[in-house]
């Protein structure tokens, strides 16, 4: 998928590019910029730094990946925080954006992000985490790149409290209402003659959306949208089908019909089909903020 929210340490990461957060001086640090050092072949990397000489906060620039997976490091530099007032959060939206700026200048399809000024700069994390989600997503949905957002360990996360908390309660609440285990239900009718693929590309043809709008607001790689479009009879997975009911921001009984073509339904039972009903009752179609939801619920994400 375009925007993929994963734990792991981002110095294995098997991508086009990864990014450091960096110094200003581009000297070795602690933390990220350490460990990325340290795994790089900390003398090589520091050589390459120093013939580029330093980086301004929010600029970006790039050198050799070194004896890292990836072959380049994208090495970009956050803001400190002090208190949000002195540009911090268009500082930080900038690392992403020209850091995906040089990916793409460059030819590279994909690119694994830390999140950035979240440890020793003191950006809040839920702040940090939202602005990267909010920045990346903004850049894929107008272009084909795999970004992977890596999280190393638990302790470097925090999501968005009360966007959490308004979906705690509304889980809390189904846990209420359906107190008893609900009857296994299947799919709702749907019209027998008509195939995911096809009601798909009629939904998208109503609403007068080009197809590369299609995929990206899906958080939906190309060649699988092309793979679903050329195949009638392909059946993609339920979180693909979900993506693509929250790309064409189709309402409840709409999303349950475009489900039930591809032998699907939503089940008050599971957590997951019940945050992402959330979002779509809420009339919220951020496939990236469903996502970053989903995320801090330890669920699999949207889209594929």
């Amino acid at each position: 998928m375009p925007l993929e929210i994963i734990r792991s340490d981002i110095t294995k990461m098997y991508v086009d590019a990864i990014v450091n957060a960096a110094n200003g001086m581009l000297r070795q640090g602690g933390g990220v910029c350490g460990a990325i050092f340290a795994a790089a072949g900390a003398d090589r990397l520091q050589e390459e730094c120093d013939r580029i000489g330093r980086c301004g906060v929010g600029e970006a620039v790039v050198t050799g990946g070194c004896n890292l997976p990836a072959k380049y490091i994208i090495h970009t530099v956050g803001p400190v925080w002090r208190g949000g007032g002195r540009g911090e959060e268009a500082l930080l939206r900038s690392c992403y954006i020209r850091s995906l700026e040089l990916a793409k200048e460059r030819g590279l399809e994909s690119v694994a992000f830390p999140l950035i000024s979240s440890g020793i700069f003191g950006y809040p994390r839920d702040q940090a985490f939202s602005v990267a989600v909010s920045a990346i997503g903004s850049f894929v949905l107008e272009n084909d790149m795999r970004v992977c957002l890596v999280i190393f360990g638990a302790e470097s996360y925090r999501p968005n409290e009360a966007l959490y908390r308004a979906v705690s309660a509304y889980l809390d609440d189904y846990d209420v209402r359906f107190r008893e285990p609900p009857a296994a239900a299947g799919a709702p009718a749907a019209d027998a003659d008509e195939r995911f693929a096809e009601r798909l590309l009629r939904l998208a043809g109503e609403q007068n959306l080009s197809e590369p709008r299609v995929y990206r607001r899906a958080n939906v790689d190309r060649r699988l949208f092309f793979r679903i479009r050329s195949d009638p009879n392909y059946c993609p997975g339920k979180n693909t089908a979900l993506a693509f009911a929250v790309a064409l921001r189709l309402n409840s009984g709409q999303t349950a019909d475009l489900l039930a073509c591809a032998g699907y339904a939503l089940s008050p039972a599971g957590r997951f089909d019940r945050i992402v009903e959330y979002f779509i009752r809420q009339e919220k179609y951020n496939i990236f903020e469903i996502n970053e939801t989903l995320f801090a619920f330890n669920e699999n994400l949207l889209g594929g």
